[in-house]
């Protein structure tokens, strides 16, 4: 198998506090990676460094096989990386079809002409209908953002990564805060993603973690804690008492 994305000895330091503790992580091509653990236990900080948000004490990350480690956030998307927020970074004045045609417009080099190519650039208009039916989002497909229902705004979120056609996608938590009477939706845009994207995904809903992944990372105090298949990771006795509980059978 290939790998597309890996952490060596991945560290990040707050002044004394260490967020990242030495991570050695690889992802290989098509994978299905959750990466669970308590809160606070530097997940999100993961996330931020390989996305660039964040810049490491020490350590490298490689994409493909390049070494991104230095690299600013919007090089990183150019070379194919996505990411969806724990808290969503929409445009709230912006529909879903204007949301979703800047961000094709802007993968196309052509982000300055986005409102004109909107009625008028075939090939653009079609890959918003796309997304939008794939997404679930026909019914608000003309309502601005910000009155979206919350389930919506997060598989907005996600199809506004798709649409900068990554090879590697991480979601934070995109399930979280969402009611429980718009979860399968959220269930069903994850389960649906192209099985050629690499998908990173952090998550404590427990039946999405264990319904998408092929393989869990396991992090506790910023360090990596346990790795394998599903079904290893939910009868690990040390993963059971730190995190998933001694009532999971997997």
């Amino acid at each position: 198998m290939t790998t597309v994305l890996e952490a060596i000895n991945l560290e990040k330091r707050f002044g004394g506090i260490i967020a990242t503790d030495n991570v050695c992580l690889k992802v290989e091509k098509g994978a299905r990676l959750a990466l669970i653990g308590p809160n606070g236990a530097g997940k999100t900080t993961l996330v931020n460094l390989l996305t660039g948000v964040l810049r490491p004490t020490s350590g490298k990350i490689f994409l493909e096989g390049r070494d991104i480690s230095g690299l600013e956030p919007y090089k990183r998307v150019r070379l194919g990386m996505a990411r969806t927020f724990q808290i969503n970074q929409l445009f709230g004045d912006l529909t879903p079809v204007e949301t979703i045609g800047l961000a094709v417009c802007e993968r196309m080099g052509r982000g300055t002409d986005w409102w004109r190519l909107l009625g008028t650039e075939k090939t653009l208009v079609g890959r918003i209908a796309e997304l939008i039916e794939q997404f679930h989002l026909a019914d608000v497909m003309k309502d601005r953002t910000v009155a979206l229902p919350y389930g919506k705004q997060r598989l907005l979120e996600i199809a506004l990564a798709i649409a900068c056609r990554p090879r590697v996608l991480l979601l934070d938590e995109p399930a979280a805060g969402v009611p429980e009477d718009e979860r399968h939706d959220i269930l069903a845009a994850v389960a649906a993603l192209p099985k050629d994207v690499t998908v990173l995904l952090i998550e404590h809903d427990m039946d999405l973690v264990f319904s998408f992944a092929d393989r869990i990372a396991v992090l506790v105090n910023g360090a990596l804690f346990a790795d394998g298949p599903p079904s290893e990771i939910a009868n690990n006795p040390r993963v059971k008492s730190v995190y998933l509980g001694e009532g999971l059978d997997g």
